[in-house]
């Protein structure tokens, strides 16, 4: 395995219990890469995200970033790996601080000011806002602090669930903004599990679709036939 690749998946099956959701998932991800993993409800995109971290005992396969195999090591020492995980449910602690909320990144707190200076170009209302609570924030607020949280720790690898559901278009766009100014200025590899077509065109590089715990298709974002292939699969 080459120690270029970011994040390799090599048939990677997982699940709760005896129930299989994951199916021999083999994916691959560059340096500096973002890779959009698509599929409807229920196809085991989140389930396939909680295995990489660990949260989820992987049944078979393997899973390495930058070289090292990762494969059934506990989520904290991977997080300590400049993974950042983004997870779909509500991952904010609502009674703390935004400025709190973006401390739990940090394993230094020397850096703390240098890195709410950097993400406040991002996302100006943040340093506007530290001691405000987190739960008193909007619905698109508080998905930008929980990319926000995640960039904080200037990671090599991020895995960003679902962070467009249920938001406002100019917030999504806002957001796919971000992140690929993140890419471009930190070479950071970028995994996002999306339902919405349109975002993951306009931000990612390559693709592929997960349909019930497999990969069904993959590719560049730029074929002129990705967005009819990715509709048709998410239509059936």
């Amino acid at each position: 395995m080459s120690s270029t690749t970011a994040l390799e998946l090599a048939r990677v099956s997982s699940g709760y219990g005896e129930a299989m959701v994951v199916r021999e998932v083999d994916l691959s991800i560059r340096p500096g890469e973002i890779f959009c993993l698509l599929g409807k409800n229920g196809m085991g995109k989140s389930t396939l995200l909680k295995t990489i971290m660990g949260f989820l005992p992987i049944k078979d396969g393997s899973v390495k970033t930058f070289g090292e195999d990762i494969t059934g090591q506990p989520p904290h020492r991977i997080a300590r790996k400049a993974l950042a995980y983004t997870p779909q449910e509500q991952a904010l602690f609502q009674d703390l601080t935004v400025e709190d909320n973006l401390r739990l990144a940090l394993r230094d707190d020397r850096v703390m000011q240098a890195g709410v200076a950097r993400i406040g170009q991002f996302f100006p209302f943040i340093p506007q806002r530290l001691k405000q609570r987190a739960g008193t924030l909007s619905g698109g607020e508080q998905k930008m602090l929980l990319v926000a949280r995640a960039l904080m720790c200037k990671p090599r690898l991020m895995l960003v669930d679902e962070i467009t559901e249920g938001l406002q278009p100019s917030v999504i766009e806002k957001l796919a903004a971000v992140l690929r100014a993140e890419r471009d200025a930190t070479n950071v590899s970028i995994l996002l599990i999306e339902q919405h077509v349109r975002f993951a065109l306009a931000v990612a590089d390559r693709y592929a679709v997960l349909k019930l715990g497999e990969v069904v298709d993959q590719g560049s974002v730029h074929d002129a036939r990705a967005e009819a292939s990715i509709t048709e699969h998410l239509s059936v």
